[in-house]
Order: structure tokens, then C-alpha cells, then sequence
């Protein structure tokens, strides 16, 4: 069971993140409420362009210019973030909040050995001696799972795998015992046998540390094995959010449903097909009136189309459909 609001880690509440152009207004992000808990992995899933990376990037202050958020609140620990200045957001990121990103390459300086990066993250966070953030460093590249730390402290980041590179940055989010880690596709460019490994190093993460874990990717076969909720995002909006059981068992929505539908399945017929979604994710400067996703929807009626639905109940889920109108 999930604690109450006021014990949750993160807290996101109507989060809306836009970019402005010359000719409009572009809304990435269009009101979107969220928490996570300690100890829980949410994973946020969603189409390429659904939101879900400038999400991640607005809650650690990381949005390239134009793009600002417009509405909305971050709350950490309680504590509004979205306001703070970049100075104040700065102290946090990377002491409460630990960052995982796609590639390890670009999260590491190549001219600074893997050891020395770690220390001095410690260093500016922390504030502990050079000896003692050294020993904290050499026991976080162990607890990644990285072999001999004693010789790997020394060496560069072109000198490790894709897999280990990743366990380094997994080893410097972890650095300053953050409360939230937000993991951005961290397993996208990995091997299968290495993803299982990333998977149940976040998880153990997550069980032993106490962490909250914001998982974003487009994999529900890492979602299945690592979230313990899963938040579905299209067209800047979430659709669906409920246990990651019952989401991938019973899709409440119908992009839900179309996505699990999607999957290939060891035990299907040869004869059977897979479900398609026809078209595509609508662009921002074309997002269509009503329900984002009418234009695709096998069970859209006319209200679909003007109104927007907000999330609701559906079963122990809740989704953005109007199917699920209380009568």
C-alpha cells in the first residue's frame, strides 16, 4: 500500500512545462500530478515525445532554454523546488537528488578518472576529508558491482564497458545518499544480460537505501521487472497510473491496452497477430481538442472528442478515459 501524500519523497502537482516560439505556444507537459514514495519505483512510460525525459528534466532544473516550467509544483521531501533559484537548485541536485541518464558517456568527464569524479561529488556535497570521501568512493564502485575498485578508481571512462560505464554513473547518483534517484532510460543502450543487472541494482537500490526511484522508459518488459507503479504518458498528459500488475494485466485505457497489446508473447499462436495503434502521437503544435488520444481510439464517442477527460477511478488504477465515468 502506498503512504499518504505527506510522506512521499517527490510530490509533483499539475506540472505543466511549455516552450514558446515565435508563432505559439508549444505545451510539452500539460498538467500532470505524480508521487513517489521511499523505497518505490515508478517507472513512466510512454511513446518517444509523450514527456516523460522534460518531465525528468524539469524536477532537477536541467530544461534548456526556451523551455520553462509554467504551472504547477515540485515538492521534495515537502519542500517546494521548482521555485528555487539556480543557485538553490544546484545544492540540490546531486545531494537529494541523484540523476541516471541514457548515456553514461555524456554524465562522465573523459578527463577525469572514474574515482576522482566520485570523490569529489562527495567532496562538494558532503563535506568530508579527501581520505574518508575516498574510502565512501571505493565502496560505492563495489556496490555497483564494480570488480577490483581498488584498480578501477584510477582508470578513465573510456576504459570501461557500456555496462560498468552505467554502474559509474549509478555509483555517482548514488554518491550523496540522495532521497529521489531519476533514472532516464538507463538500460536503453545496454546488452539484455546487462540490463537484468542494471534492473536489479536499481531495485536493490530502492529496497535497501530507502531511495524513491523515478524510472522513465519505453520498456514495459523494464517496467514489469523493476517498478512497483507505473505512470503511462501521451501527448504530454498521463493516461493511466496504478500497480504495475494491474496496469500490464488489465489496461484501464485504450492506449494502455493498445501498448500491452503491442508485446509480443512467448505463448501466443503463430497465427495470431499483434495489436497495432493506428497513427501516430499527434505533434505539439497539433495536439487535437478533448481526449489526446481520440484520434487513435477504437471506443471513442462523441464527448471524447471536445472534452478533456481528467484522471478517475478504474479499478485499483486510475485513468484519463471517460469510460470510466462514475454514473
Amino acid at each position: 500500500m502506498i503512504p499518504d501524500i505527506a510522506k512521499m519523497i517527490l510530490d509533483v502537482r499539475d506540472l505543466r512545462i511549455e516552450f514558446p516560439t515565435r508563432r505559439a505556444k508549444l505545451v510539452a507537459v500539460d498538467g500532470i500530478s505524480f508521487s513517489v514514495a521511499p523505497g518505490e519505483v515508478l517507472g513512466v512510460v510512454g511513446e518517444s515525445g509523450a514527456g516523460k525525459s522534460v518531465t525528468g528534466l524539469a524536477l532537477i532544473g536541467l530544461l534548456e532554454p526556451p523551455g520553462r516550467i509554467a504551472g504547477g509544483e515540485v515538492r521534495l521531501e515537502g519542500k517546494r523546488i521548482d521555485d528555487l533559484p539556480p543557485e538553490g537548485l544546484r545544492r540540490i541536485r546531486g545531494r537529494r537528488i541523484g540523476m541516471v541518464f541514457q548515456d553514461p558517456l555524456t554524465s562522465l568527464n573523459p578527463l577525469y578518472t572514474v574515482g576522482r569524479q566520485i570523490e569529489e561529488t562527495i567532496l562538494t556535497h558532503l563535506g568530508m576529508g579527501r581520505e574518508a570521501a575516498r574510502r565512501r568512493a571505493l565502496a560505492l564502485l563495489a556496490e555497483v558491482g564494480i570488480p577490483a575498485p581498488q584498480g578501477r578508481f584510477h582508470h578513465y571512462p573510456h576504459q570501461f564497458s557500456g555496462g560498468m560505464r552505467q554502474r559509474v554513473v549509478i555509483a555517482l547518483a548514488l554518491a550523496a545518499e540522495p532521497a529521489l534517484v531519476i533514472a532516464d532510460e538507463p538500460t536503453t543502450a545496454l546488452d539484455v544480460s546487462i540490463q537484468a543487472q542494471i534492473i536489479a541494482l536499481l531495485k536493490r537500490l530502492a529496497a535497501e537505501r530507502g531511495a524513491a526511484v523515478m524510472l522513465i522508459t519505453h520498456d514495459m518488459g523494464v517496467i514489469a521487472e523493476t517498478a512497483h507503479r507505473v505512470a503511462v504518458m501521451y501527448a504530454g498528459r498521463i493516461v493511466e497510473i496504478g500497480p504495475v500488475r494491474e496496469v500490464i494485466h488489465s489496461p484501464q485505457h485504450p492506449y494502455t491496452a493498445g501498448l500491452m497489446g503491442s508485446i509480443p508473447k512467448i505463448s501466443i499462436s503463430s497465427k495470431a497477430k499483434l495489436v497495432q495503434i493506428d497513427g501516430s502521437m499527434p505533434r505539439l503544435n497539433a495536439i487535437p481538442p478533448g481526449c489526446a488520444f481520440n484520434p487513435r481510439c477504437p471506443k471513442r464517442f462523441a464527448r471524447c472528442t471536445v472534452e478533456r477527460p481528467a484522471l478517475m477511478a478504474a479499478g485499483t488504477s486510475e485513468a484519463a478515459c471517460w469510460l470510466h465515468e462514475p454514473a
